[in-house]
């Protein structure tokens, strides 16, 4: 089959270039598949972080995408489709995350399908994290120019349906990302970040935003004793006062490693082998690639039942699901998973998980809903 994926490639940064990168190479394996990139994905004001590009210690992962769309300028939208239809698809994959792209993905998708091209989209969200007035009426836009849906858990379906309840479409759990390279020795690691060899390490990592909860994680670290320590990494988007106060207000700055900084890939491996749980105490959720990093480097995660989060968790065997978003429930978790050492004996199942959660396979359901 002969594809076109528009979407976030390198050098943009972040979760959705990465999963991008990686479904590209899997669909290559047997397809052929050109990428087309943004020329400009956000206005630098409507940007919260640093850059919007790769840092040098990034993966580039060498993927040949023609850079063409203009998330603002409407004249852009016009010469991607051209772009597209010049290369004579069978069908067109899109990347959909946010309503902000909802004009420039809806318009191009219509355009598309007057020439007979399928259209399918891949929804790493289906609502937007944080909702706004017009957000369901862009949304709507996009998906009613679309031929078929891919969702990466099963919480999302309800949310596709109300808005599309027509849709054609299949739910597949995000694929785990393999390209990080190995686990270090954790002394090693451990010595490199400055924490001591005999603590309990929590981590937390990623983009920083309110709706990821780090503010309960913080707090759940007053009812844990100084065995333990929370190991922040990654950039904030807005200002981490917010949360130095709060580190302050409680107490717990001497268990705490902030590493408030973007966190290049090639420093991925040094995190997650210093570490012995990840905690993703998110207030809302679709799905995360940061349990699938996790698995990569046998690290089980415990994570809070929201949207598709859970689904992504086999409680008690890859990690352990809190029930509600509270700082409470989530120390108790974190006791109970180190309670005789629980989190070194659920290596074997991350294992068996990580082998069914590949991009090729990924890949080839994605071909099968296109045909």
């Amino acid at each position: 089959m002969k594809i076109a994926f528009l979407s976030p490639f390198y050098p943009y940064r972040g979760g959705i270039a990465q999963f991008s990168d990686s479904l590209y190479l899997g669909l290559t394996k047997n397809n052929e598949a050109k990428a087309f990139n943004f020329t400009r994905q956000y206005p630098g004001l409507l940007f919260p972080g640093k850059t919007q590009f790769a840092d040098k210690g990034d993966v580039d992962r060498h993927i040949s995408a023609n850079r063409v769309l203009d998330s603002i300028n409407p004249f852009s939208f016009y010469k991607t489709a051209r772009e597209i239809i010049k290369y004579k698809p069978d069908v067109v994959l899109i990347s959909y995350w946010m309503p902000f792209f909802a004009p420039a993905f809806g318009k191009i998708a219509k355009l598309l399908r007057k020439k007979g091209i399928k259209v399918t989209a891949i929804l790493h969200n289906v609502i937007a994290h944080e909702n706004r007035i017009g957000d369901k009426a862009l949304t709507k836009y996009f998906f009613n120019n679309c031929d078929g849906f891919v969702i990466l858990n099963k919480a999302s379906e309800k949310d596709l349906l109300e808005l599309k309840p027509d849709a054609k479409y299949i739910i597949h759990p995000h694929p785990l990302y393999d390209h990080y390279g190995n686990k270090i020795d954790k002394t090693e690691a451990r010595k490199k970040l400055n924490i001591p060899s005999d603590k309990k390490v929590v981590l937390f990592f990623g983009f920083i935003r309110d709706y990821k909860g780090l503010d309960l994680l913080i707090e759940s670290m007053k009812n844990l004793d100084d065995n333990y320590l929370l190991l922040i990494a990654g950039e904030v988007y807005g200002n981490f006062k917010k949360y130095d106060e709060l580190i302050d207000k409680l107490g717990v700055r001497n268990k705490i490693n902030l590493q408030v900084r973007y966190i290049p890939e090639a420093e991925i491996p040094l995190f997650f082998s210093a570490s012995d749980v990840c905690v993703l105490p998110y207030r809302t959720a679709t799905q995360s690639g940061i349990v699938g990093i996790a698995y990569h480097f046998d690290l089980p995660v415990i994570a809070t039942n929201v949207g598709g989060l859970a689904e992504m968790v086999e409680d008690g065997k890859t990690g352990m699901v809190v029930e509600n978003p509270t700082s409470e429930e989530i120390s108790s978790a974190i006791l109970q998973i180190f309670n005789n050492d629980i989190y070194k004996s659920m290596v074997p199942a991350i294992t068996e998980y990580r082998k069914v959660h590949s991009w090729s396979s990924f890949a080839d359901k994605i071909v099968k809903l296109a045909k």
